[in-house]
């Protein structure tokens, strides 16, 4: 993947914090260098690798000023749970044949919002009908929920990401 790792093992793409340690955006590893240099940044969270033999290469770093960031909320929309749920069904863990399912259905009183819906396949979804997963004899395999920013989620387009990036999504999740 063109954002993930790279060939010579090191993650390419760096989390940036705002002077408030909140997650405002991913940027290159060159840009993260030279927002360090500046001393614009400074450097959290640092891997193995070094840079020209000198430079530690980040892989989180925190503006020294705040910088107003938009609304970073995020819009409960049928791409936002596909990527939310990794486009896997969240009954049998299958990514092919996909639509959304309502946990409790409309018809019983649930919920358009993020902690009713999954991605379901249509095999699971058939199955389930008109049931709650009790009724229909079904479970989850992850509980639902509301990412913690719209960020959170580009990050899941990435692959596989840093350990560390996640400490600083669920610490501001867990605000929410």
């Amino acid at each position: 993947m063109e954002d993930g790792p790279s060939r010579n093992g090191f993650f390419k793409k760096v989390l940036v914090l705002n002077s408030t340690s909140i997650p405002i955006n991913i940027c290159s590893w060159k840009r993260a260098i030279t927002l360090v240099f500046k001393e614009k940044a400074e450097g959290l969270e640092k891997s193995k690798k070094l840079i020209n033999e000198r430079y530690d290469l980040p892989y989180v770093i925190r503006l020294k000023n705040y910088v107003p960031a938009p609304y970073s909320g995020v819009v409960m929309s049928r791409k936002n749970v596909f990527l939310r749920d990794n486009h896997v069904c969240q009954y049998c863990g299958k990514n092919g044949n996909l639509t959304i399912d309502h946990i409790i259905p409309k018809s019983k009183g649930g919920k358009d919002n993020w902690e009713n819906t999954v991605v379901c396949c249509i095999r699971c979804n058939n199955k389930k009908g008109d049931k709650t997963p009790e009724e229909a004899g079904m479970k989850l395999v992850n509980t639902p929920y509301k990412p913690p920013s719209s960020l959170y989620l580009h990050i899941t387009r990435l692959g596989p990401v840093p350990e560390c990036w996640y400490d600083y999504f669920f610490r501001i999740g867990a605000n929410n």
